[in-house]
């Protein structure tokens, strides 16, 4: 479930940023009726952006699957080592969650 949960808000960021930047590309192409060398300049300092944007994205990816895949694997590997402590942490926690809706 956490795996999915993970995988699903990675999603939905990459998702956003992605019409982010198709939405600014759009805007770029919408642009080009403008004239004048100001409106050349910022239409290309826009593209480098957008370049070095989807550059950085792509890092952010990678390593956010990464970091992901490896906080989702260490936490299975426990669980499937200490079966007993992980259902004594959760219940715990539960316990604490119960407390502090019944105070409000």
């Amino acid at each position: 479930m956490a795996r999915s949960t993970a995988k699903n808000a990675q999603e939905i960021l990459m998702a956003d940023f992605q019409t982010l930047v198709t939405d600014t590309e759009r805007l770029l192409n919408d642009t080009k009726v403008l004239a004048g060398d100001q409106a050349d300049e910022l239409r290309a300092k826009i593209q480098e952006s957008l370049l070095q944007a989807r550059e950085t994205l792509k890092l952010t990816e990678d390593s956010l699957r990464e970091r992901g895949q490896a906080a989702v694997t260490a936490t299975e590997d426990y669980v499937q080592a200490n079966p007993w402590q992980s259902v004594g942490i959760a219940a715990g926690v539960g316990f604490l969650i119960g407390l502090l809706a019944t105070r409000r």
